[in-house]
């Protein structure tokens, strides 16, 4: 808390962890908590109020908050006034083990109950006590009118539906997000039109299978996922609509048709296949088997031509041999993803595949994970390089990381691009001819009108 101009300021600090529909969680935190008189601040000495939006998909993520809460656990010695809060998966799997584990955390808040922040932190103000809510109706969804403070100032994350129904044996997500929910069609046009008129000139549809939007106990709603994009597609000033994650099972072909004929729907589908051999895909639980995956791609590539396909894959997998990583290594020649994020399989508690037999050694994981990284990579590298002196249109996002004087964009294929500043300004569109081409940016220069 500081006194500025004789005014009273109070400041969170929300560490985000995880997905982009834990980002998009803390952006409605944040919103709730600006109407209580929090601004955000990235000083966490200065923090009133602190929040981990957790992640545990992966043990890993765990290490990294358990690591964080030690930290924070001295700040709290320092400033005992200071609210600490854990939000997120990691909060709705522990619950109050975490506040038995480290009582210094104030309060413990549920994957449903993103809209109750405000409610529990003026109770934790007014009472000092420990609060932990992980309850979960299975029809029950977020509230709708929740304020929302929008990281930064081109794409906007909007969420159409949350947990997921599919349990696939490595996977927490429907343990901790629930059964899947979606929103009305008129609330998430709603808010795409909203972001719009604050200048967004890009748009995220988010959840864990768009695919399943609109189904209700498992059966077709009037309004399936491919409306929605037709829907968003029409909201007036939008320019790039994108969307994640697909499951293969339930991309259909109107779907694809849409995606064909929309004018703003982007060229980029992420398709998790998670893994190449349909003995590790049965054993994953994924319910589609590499030929049908195979013939849906083959759809989706005569209808866009100039789609760009990326996945997901899981090395490591309880029961994984040679052969199934061989099978796994032609796989990804055969269907050349324009690139790949990789993972090691990590044990999961609550999940069928972390008790079942045949775990990997981490040296064998690893040394897969660099082999199909290898395999990839070169992939990449061939696809780009077939752009090397095309024109693309890109989106300009700003300064690039390491260079003031080089700014980058995305292309509507999602492809990052690189190219010397001139009198661009983040939100304009541009052509750039691809000059040099590498594995994972292409870089190029802006043609002139």
């Amino acid at each position: 808390m500081k006194i500025i101009d004789g005014k009273v300021h109070r400041f969170a600090e929300i560490v985000v962890y995880g997905c982009q529909m834990n980002v998009s969680d803390a952006e409605r935190m944040e919103g709730q908590l600006e109407t209580i008189g929090y601004e955000r601040t990235e000083n966490r000495e200065e923090a009133d109020l602190i929040l981990l939006n957790t992640c545990c998909v992966r043990e890993t993520a765990e290490d990294k908050v358990y690591g964080k809460i030690g930290e924070i656990k001295h700040l709290k010695e320092k400033n005992p006034a200071l609210i600490f809060g854990i939000t997120g998966c990691m909060a709705q799997k522990e619950g109050d083990a975490l506040i038995a584990r480290a009582p210094h955390i104030d309060f413990v808040l549920g994957t449903n109950k993103v809209h109750e922040l405000t409610r529990v932190v003026r109770e934790i103000e007014a009472e000092r006590g420990h609060i932990v809510d992980t309850s979960f109706g299975e029809t029950e969804l977020p509230k709708q009118d929740a304020p929302i403070a929008r990281e930064g100032t081109l794409s906007a994350w909007v969420p159409i539906m949350y947990g997921c129904n599919n349990f696939c044996t490595y996977c927490i997500v429907p343990y901790v997000r629930g059964r899947e929910r979606s929103r009305a069609p008129q609330d998430v046009v709603r808010e795409v039109e909203q972001a719009v008129q604050q200048g967004y000139k890009e748009v995220t549809l988010l959840g864990q299978n768009v695919n399943s939007y609109g189904k209700v106990n498992g059966k077709p709603g009037e309004t399936d996922f491919a409306d929605l994009l037709a829907m968003v597609d029409a909201v007036p000033g939008i320019e790039r609509v994108r969307f994640m994650t697909s499951h293969p099972k339930d991309l259909s072909d109107k779907l694809i048709e849409t995606i064909a004929r929309g004018k703003h729907l982007c060229e980029h589908i992420h398709l998790p296949v998670q893994y190449g051999s349909n003995r590790m895909l049965k054993a994953m639980n994924r319910v589609y088997t590499v030929e049908s995956y195979k013939a849906l791609v083959g759809r989706i590539r005569a209808a866009i031509p100039d789609v760009a396909l990326t996945t997901d894959l899981i090395v490591g997998f309880p029961g994984e041999t040679d052969e199934d990583f061989e099978e796994m290594l032609d796989f990804l020649r055969e269907i050349r993803y324009d690139s790949a994020y990789t993972f090691l399989y990590s044990k999961r508690s609550g999940t069928p595949a972390a008790n079942m037999e045949g775990q990997v050694p981490e040296s064998v994981k690893k040394e897969r994970l660099n082999a199909l990284m290898a395999v990839q990579n070169e992939i990449s590298l061939a696809i780009n390089e077939k752009l090397r002196g095309t024109e693309q249109e890109v989106l300009v996002e700003g300064p690039s990381k390491h260079d003031a004087a080089v700014w980058q964009g995305r292309t509507r294929q999602n492809k990052l691009v690189l190219f010397p500043h001139t009198d661009e300004a983040p939100g304009d569109f541009r052509r750039i001819r691809i000059t040099h081409p590498q594995t994972w940016v292409l870089k190029g220069e802006v043609l002139r009108p």
